[in-house]
């Protein structure tokens, strides 16, 4: 319970508490907390003070609010380190955390690109792409959207049963092209409508938004992929060594 004479304020004492059984899995991902009233009614405090420290473990990941139906215990955060040893694709990186992984297709298509992509993907006017957007699944729940241009005379085979699977896979299996290295950039900004729809989330919230260029061992660039993370459900580290 908590001490009234503790110079820690009660909410942070409550945040502790909810944060210790949340961690120790007394509650269960996806279950509900005790609402606000019998919060209130548990430690003795007022509603104010069990709403700062519910609004704190919303805001640090590890509960998630729904309208009307009450406070639930968020899944854990996947975490994508940003000095990774190796270059992988989306399937590959959640089979390698014991996640299964899924995508549903929105689109796939041949497109003209705009002259952004063409410049990146070092591709002379009137080439063509291919575009495959993607809402990506990890264990069932909606990770990103995901937007990737392979240039068309690099990979013409490809195709929807492709789509649905692994393209890096497809890359160097099937077109026995050696992926090398990849530029990657992320930032931090506001969901846009239609994504939020997709990746069920409401607006306005954050989101990462990551934009990687591949490329084959003969510094070819071979796709472009702009990529939609919801930010309550990812996140990266990094170590650093003096």
């Amino acid at each position: 319970m908590l001490d009234k004479q503790s110079p820690v304020p009660m909410y942070v004492q409550i945040e502790e508490q909810l944060k210790r059984q949340i961690l120790q899995k007394e509650f269960a991902v996806g279950s509900t907390i005790p609402s606000e009233r019998e919060l209130t009614e548990l430690f003795d405090v007022s509603r104010m003070t069990v709403r700062q420290a519910i609004t704190n473990l919303v805001k640090e990941g590890l509960l998630y609010r729904e309208k009307g139906r009450g406070t639930f215990v968020a899944a854990p955060k996947v975490e994508q380190p940003l000095n990774g040893n190796g270059l992988m694709g989306f399937t590959e990186d959640m089979l390698s955390r014991g996640m299964i992984p899924s995508s549903k297709l929105v689109s796939f298509k041949k497109i003209i690109p705009e002259i952004d992509i063409a410049q990146a993907l070092q591709l002379e006017e009137g080439e063509e792409v291919f575009i495959v957007k993607r809402i990506r699944y990890a264990d069932d729940k909606p990770m990103a959207i995901e937007r990737s241009y392979l240039p068309f005379k690099l990979v013409p085979e490809l195709d929807l049963e492709v789509v649905e699977g692994s393209l890096y896979s497809f890359v160097e299996q099937s077109q026995e092209l050696t992926i090398g290295h990849a530029l990657q950039q992320m930032e931090a900004t506001l969901v846009k409508k239609e994504d939020a729809e997709l990746l069920q989330i409401s607006t306005p919230s954050a989101v990462l938004f990551i934009e990687r260029v591949s490329y084959l061992t003969n510094e070819v660039p071979i796709e472009i992929v702009r990529s939609t993370y919801r930010a309550d459900r990812y996140k990266f580290i990094s170590e650093i060594r003096r």
